[in-house]
C-alpha cells in the first residue's frame, strides 16, 4: 500500500519547523502568543487546498477540520491531534532545520554552533537510526519536532487518504492545538464542534511507542511573606522572605523525589520558578506521579517542610496553593480498551513492534481523556525535545503516517 506512495511528511516538517510558535507561560492571553496562529493559518490553507472544505482556525488558535467518511458503514468518529506550539525552554526563533541523509552513526556536530554536538553516548537511540535520514536544528535553537513532527504526520495521513479515495475509512476529525507546552492546550477546545468519539495525539518519541498512561499532575505555589525595611536600620525589623524561601528549597530531599534522581514509575516534586524580593517571594512547583493519590502525599511533605522552615524565621508567613493540572489518562482509557487495542494492531500492521510506554509527563490527551475524548499517544520519532539537540528520523515519521492510516482503516473495519 505504501510501496509507491511519495511521502510528503519531510517537506512539510521542514517548512513547519521554520515558523516560530513558542508559547509563553507568563502570558495571560489565549493563545499565549499570537505567532502560534501563523503556522495554524498556513495549516488551514493547506487543508483547504487538499479539499478539506470545513478547515478553520478559531479565535483561540485551534484548527478544526474533517476528513469525510469514504465508507457506507456506520463507524465511530476518531480524531488525530497535535500541538503547534514549541517549548519556552529553548528559543524557537530562526529555526534552520538540517537534513542529514544516510546518517553514518557518528556524533552530529551542529553547523551554526560546533560546540553543540548530538552524541550517541547521550542519545543512544540515535545509533539505531544509522542509515536513515535525520533532521536536526542548526545549533542555536530547538528543532520543534515536538510537536511539528506530529502535525506533519497528520497532514501526510490526510494527503494519503485524499490521493487514495478507494481506501475506506470513517469520518476523521483533525485538531491542532496551541499552548500544550504550558499546560493550556485544551483550555478552550470545543468538543461539541470537534464531534469525535475517540482520539489519538501524535506526540511520542521512539518508533513503536504507544502511551496509554501519563503522570497525574498538580501545580503548587508557595508564597513567603516577609517584612521589608531599610537595610541600614533593619536590625530587629527586617524579615527576609528570600532567605526563608532559600532555606525551604534547601530542605527538600537531595537523593529522591526530584526529576534528576527519579525515573521509571517514580514521581517527584520539582521547583520550576522562583521570583520576588525581600518582602515577598513566590516559589512554583510541579508535582507528578502515576498514582494520583500520591500527589497528596508529596504535597503534604512540602507543607511539612514549609511549616518547619517558617518556625526558623520568626515573622515570616506563607500561603500554600494547589491547582490540579491533569490526571493519568489510563484511568479513562481502561474503560475503553478498544482504543488501545486498535492502536496496537495498527502498529503490527505497519510492521512495527509495539513499545508500551508510560509518559513521564502529560499530553493534550491527558486532559482530553478526562473531558470526554479518550485519547492515548502515538509515536512520531521526535527525540531530545525542548533543547538544541532535538532530532527526528524521516523514516520514523513515515512509519507514524503508516500507523495512523492503518488505525483509521481498523476503526472502519470494526464498525
Amino acid at each position: 500500500m505504501f510501496s509507491s506512495y511519495d511521502f510528503t511528511v519531510t517537506d512539510r516538517f521542514m517548512r513547519y519547523a521554520q515558523t516560530d510558535t513558542q508559547s509563553d507561560p507568563h502570558s495571560d492571553s489565549f493563545p499565549s502568543t499570537e505567532k502560534q496562529k501563523n503556522l495554524s493559518r498556513g495549516l488551514v490553507k493547506e487543508l483547504q487546498e487538499m479539499g478539506i472544505t470545513d478547515a478553520e482556525l478559531d479565535a483561540y488558535g485551534y484548527v478544526y477540520a474533517t476528513l469525510p467518511s469514504t465508507t457506507g458503514r456506520k463507524t465511530p468518529v476518531i480524531c488525530f491531534c497535535s500541538h503547534v506550539d514549541t517549548s519556552p525552554d529553548c528559543t524557537g526563533e530562526g529555526v534552520k532545520p538540517v537534513l542529514h541523509r544516510n546518517y553514518d552513526g557518528k556524533d552530529i556536530v551542529l553547523p551554526d554552533d560546533p560546540g553543540q554536538v548530538i552524541s550517541t553516548t547521550a542519545h543512544p537511540y540515535l545509533l539505531k537510526k544509522t542509515g536513515e535520514d535525520i533532521i536536526t536544528a542548526s545549533g542555536t535553537t530547538l528543532l520543534g519536532a515536538d510537536d511539528k513532527a506530529g502535525i506533519a504526520v497528520i497532514m501526510d495521513m490526510i494527503h494519503f487518504f485524499v490521493t487514495h479515495p478507494q481506501i475506506e475509512h470513517g469520518t476523521i476529525k483533525i485538531l491542532f492545538t496551541p499552548d500544550e507546552e504550558i499546560g493550556r492546550g485544551v483550555n478552550k477546545v470545543d468538543l461539541k464542534k470537534l464531534g469525535a468519539d475517540f482520539g489519538y495525539t501524535l506526540d511520542a518519541g521512539e518508533r513503536g511507542v504507544f502511551e496509554d498512561e501519563t503522570f497525574s499532575a498538580d501545580g503548587v505555589t508557595i508564597t513567603f511573606n516577609g517584612i521589608s525595611g531599610h537595610p541600614g536600620y533593619a536590625k530587629g525589623k527586617l524579615v527576609n522572605a528570600i532567605k526563608a524561601a532559600s532555606a525551604f528549597i534547601e530542605s527538600l530531599p537531595k537523593d529522591e523525589l526530584s526529576p534528576e534522581t527519579t525515573d521509571g514509575r517514580e514521581g517527584f516534586v520539582h521547583p520550576v520558578h522562583i521570583s520576588g524580593i525581600a518582602e515577598k517571594v513566590n516559589v512554583e512547583f510541579i508535582v507528578r506521579d502515576f498514582i494520583t493519590a500520591k500527589l497528596q502525599e508529596y504535597e503534604a511533605l512540602l507543607q511539612q517542610k514549609l511549616n518547619e522552615t517558617i518556625k526558623k524565621f520568626p515573622g515570616v508567613t506563607a500561603t500554600f496553593e494547589v491547582k490540579e493540572q491533569y490526571r493519568n489518562m489510563k484511568e479513562v482509557l481502561d474503560k475503553h480498551p478498544q482504543v488501545s487495542q486498535y492502536a496496537l494492531e495498527a502498529l503490527n500492521r505497519a510492521g512495527i513492534p509495539p513499545v508500551l510506554s508510560s509518559a513521564r509527563g502529560g499530553t493534550d490527551g491527558s486532559r482530553l481523556s478526562f473531558i470526554g475524548l479518550p485519547c492515548p499517544n502515538i509515536f512520531t520519532g521526535e527525540m531530545a525535545f525542548h533543547g538544541k539537540h532535538e532530532y527526528v528520523s524521516v523514516q520514523d515519521m513515515q512509519k507514524s503516517v503508516e500507523t495512523i492510516v492503518h488505525l483509521a482503516m481498523i476503526w472502519e473495519e470494526r464498525g
